[in-house]
């Protein structure tokens, strides 16, 4: 079912978009969030936002070189670690790195992070899975590693902005409302797979029926409605709002980052979007455009990106 829109937002006269790899998300009133999955989710408002671009897909890495050979960024991951921050941690693991999935290859505790998830010295956007590792073949896939500082610089640079959680969950709804996934209530309608999740028992039976064990190529999977592609599954994406639980049970799945700093504080955490390939049903059925989460700033890890948008200067943002 389509959604309502009380104030559609059509699209503005500058026509050309932005960026060629840009589309035009009409505004719109919409109820986002679902009452039938995790806690954070609920409960289900009307939310309405106006008319923007949002890029056709994540940030590839071979467009996130372009910025840091433009401009000679260096990502949170790549800098050096103070010991301050970490109070008790290994020295020997206090060097530049970032999280990496690695898969325990036997059933294990869901309770404990630490099974699948490992701190990797030298790990960052350019060297994946360790500094061993290249983005040989894989251009074309989303960049990961990604802080949400790291996000904003490139927005900044490219004159794009991140997307609010409200606009993120429009556009990934491609104009369905209410509907479980972006693309109606079955997961695999006539056993097709939409999106790049994990099948099988996560997170050590990896069934790969997608053809893929980690992140895949951007617009390998169908199109939403609105033409946006992966919105669901592959890569998390951040958003520029701050989390917060509406539900006081509410907890993050998919990553063991530090959430409290040196001085016991909470570290400011905002919202990602649309899941990843780690996301199973037996674990973080998180592939749905309602789901949310809190991250960490400073959390980098091997299944983290984002995208941007991009809203005309004549519209007002509530």
């Amino acid at each position: 079912m389509r959604h309502s829109a009380e104030q559609p937002q059509n699209l503005p006269s500058m026509a050309k978009p932005p960026d060629k790899h840009m589309l035009w998300v009409p505004g719109g009133t919409f109820l986002i969030g679902s009452n039938d999955f995790y806690p954070e989710e609920r409960p289900v408002h009307e939310a309405t936002v106006a008319g923007f671009w949002m890029d056709m897909y994540p940030v590839t890495n071979a467009a996130f070189r372009r910025f840091v050979t433009s401009t000679g960024y260096i990502t949170v991951a790549e800098r050096p670690l103070n010991p301050a921050d970490f109070p008790g941690a290994d020295p020997a693991l206090l060097v530049p790195g970032a999280l990496v999935f690695r898969n325990p290859g036997r059933p294990v505790s869901l309770h404990d992070l630490s099974q699948w998830w490992s701190y990797v010295p030298g790990t960052c956007w350019r060297h994946p899975e360790g500094s061993g590792s290249t983005l040989d073949g894989h251009e074309r896939h989303p960049v990961v590693h990604i802080a949400y500082e790291d996000a904003q610089a490139y927005a900044n640079w490219a004159g794009k902005a991140l997307p609010s959680e409200a606009e993120w969950e429009f556009a990934a709804r491609g104009g369905l409302s209410g509907a479980t996934y972006a693309w109606g209530n079955e997961f695999t309608p006539q056993g097709r797979i939409l999106a790049n999740t994990w099948q099988g028992a996560f997170p050590w039976q990896n069934l790969k029926l997608d053809g893929y064990e980690g992140t895949s190529p951007v617009g390998s999977f169908p199109a939403n409605p609105f033409g946006l592609y992966d919105m669901i599954g592959n890569v998390w994406e951040w958003t520029c709002d701050h989390y917060a639980a509406q539900q006081p049970n509410s907890s993050p799945c998919c990553s063991m980052e530090r959430q409290i700093d040196e001085g016991g504080q909470q570290l400011p955490m905002m919202v990602i979007k649309g899941g990843s390939h780690l996301c199973a049903p037996n674990y973080c059925l998180r592939y749905r455009p309602a789901a949310r989460q809190g991250e960490a700033i400073d959390s980098a890890t091997s299944h983290l990106g984002f995208r941007c948008v991009v809203r005309p200067d004549y519209v007002q943002q509530g």
